[in-house]
């Protein structure tokens, strides 16, 4: 059976004596000056990990007799990725220095010989002797350590003040074995995702979960602007005050529940994941010509969070071509969009009852009438049946859409069948 392996990384603030700080000190500051000097050599010449091997090891062996042989083998990694993602931020037109800037590093343990978690703390081989630093324990450590999860032998290790942050690697096997003919095509739009569910090639449902995450950007772009108005951005009280916001917390909170619910429906259906595929590239392109605003809505668009999102669950996800998808019909016709809104009375927690707004644009063409996010999620799906040899039976109109409100606390709440509104439009 297929399995799929996947990987979390779990930080742990750690401390330690004045002794330990020192030592960790020197060490960084040696490892930093190494990962500058290679990063710089990779950029000029291209060099890749085992050319900086055979140009650098001897040296810094020579210059830094302490320092463990698999911390300077982490630093030929740390200076390839630098490397290699500056030349691609220069080839974009993105990069401002002409060599790559290290300001912060964090060390890299590429063996479990140098490193040991045992008894609350985290031992580090340093010089000949251990170096120990006391590790804080949480929940979510617990759960990795003895959920089934294996813990890696890389070790990260970066410092913030007096303390450091150690990032723990587990891996763990799932066995992913869906039915290539079962697909939850996912549509991400900037206030809603809308997952249309194939079972045998044919639709079963189409769920819509109102995110609101595209008001969220314009009501935070409005409260920094008040919070900006009138003070310099590196003002302490400017900068408190915009900590607070939360943004990106909350954000991801919204995002990782629609990832849980989807990846929810793709278990219950034996089914793969179809999203549609943007790249950076395809995104600079919707933001080009556009007026700052709208700019800044493209730019936060949480399509590509929520695909890494869904990456992270043991789901089998394949990426789709998504162009055309929005604007025409299964058969192949055109369709222009008006707006319409449907209010409906949603209770909450707290038991009090308030008004919500649900946004659609309908259209019709050929006799069918359509929802625009409803048909992307639906061609998604029919694009991935249709790549991989599957007769798909596509629908002649408008399919029922159950619409869910996503509350930040509650998670997802039904709220109306969205298709019983488009009949009384036909």
């Amino acid at each position: 059976m297929p399995s799929r392996t996947l990987t979390r990384t779990v930080a742990v603030n750690c401390f330690g004596n004045r002794l330990a700080r020192q030592i960790l000190r020197s060490v960084e500051d040696a490892y930093k000056r190494m990962v500058e000097e290679m990063a710089e050599y990779a950029v000029r010449h291209n060099a890749s990990q085992a050319t900086l091997h055979k140009v650098f090891y001897a040296k810094f062996r020579v210059e830094y007799p302490w320092l463990p042989t698999r911390l300077i083998k982490g630093a030929y990694r740390d200076a390839t990725r630098r490397a290699k993602s500056f030349r691609a931020a220069k080839k974009r037109g993105k990069a401002y220095t002409e060599m790559p800037e290290v300001r912060h590093v964090t060390l890299t343990f590429s063996d479990a010989q140098d490193w040991r978690l045992e008894g609350g703390a985290l031992k580090l081989r340093i010089g000949g002797g251990w170096v120990e630093l006391r590790c804080s324990s949480h929940k979510q450590l617990h759960r990795y350590l003895y959920g089934g999860w294996r813990l890696t032998e890389e070790l990260k290790l970066k410092r913030r003040g007096k303390h450091w942050v150690a990032y723990l690697t587990f891996k763990r096997d799932f066995d992913v074995d869906p039915d290539p003919r079962n697909v939850v095509a996912v549509d991400v739009n900037e206030n809603n995702v809308t997952a249309a569910v194939f079972v045998g090639g044919v639709l079963r449902e189409v769920w819509r979960l109102e995110t609101g995450l595209g008001r969220m950007v314009i009501a935070y772009a409005e409260r920094r602007k008040k919070i900006m108005e009138g003070h310099h951005p590196s003002d302490r009280e400017v900068r408190t005050k915009l900590k607070k916001l939360r943004e990106r917390s909350r954000e991801l909170d919204i995002a990782r529940k629609a990832v849980k619910f989807i990846a929810r429906l793709a278990e219950e259906h034996n089914a793969v994941v179809a999203v549609g595929r943007i790249t950076h590239r395809v995104k600079e392109k919707m933001e080009e010509n556009k007026d700052r605003k709208l700019r800044h809505r493209i730019h936060q668009w949480n399509m590509r969070t929520l695909a890494k999102l869904l990456e992270e669950k043991p789901i089998q996800v394949v990426e789709v071509a998504e162009s055309r998808t929005s604007s025409h019909t299964p058969s192949g016709a055109r369709i222009s969009f008006r707006p319409l809104v449907i209010r409906r009375a949603v209770r909450g927690a707290s038991g009090r009852v308030r008004p919500v707004k649900i946004r659609l644009r309908v259209g019709k063409a050929r006799g069918e009438v359509w929802e625009r996010d409803v048909l992307g999620a639906i061609n998604i799906g029919l694009r991935y049946l249709q790549m991989g040899g599957f007769v798909a039976s596509a629908p002649t109109g408008a399919h029922a859409a159950r619409a869910m409100l996503m509350n930040p606390r509650l998670g997802p709440t039904p709220l109306a069948e969205i298709s019983t509104i488009i009949d009384r439009h036909r």
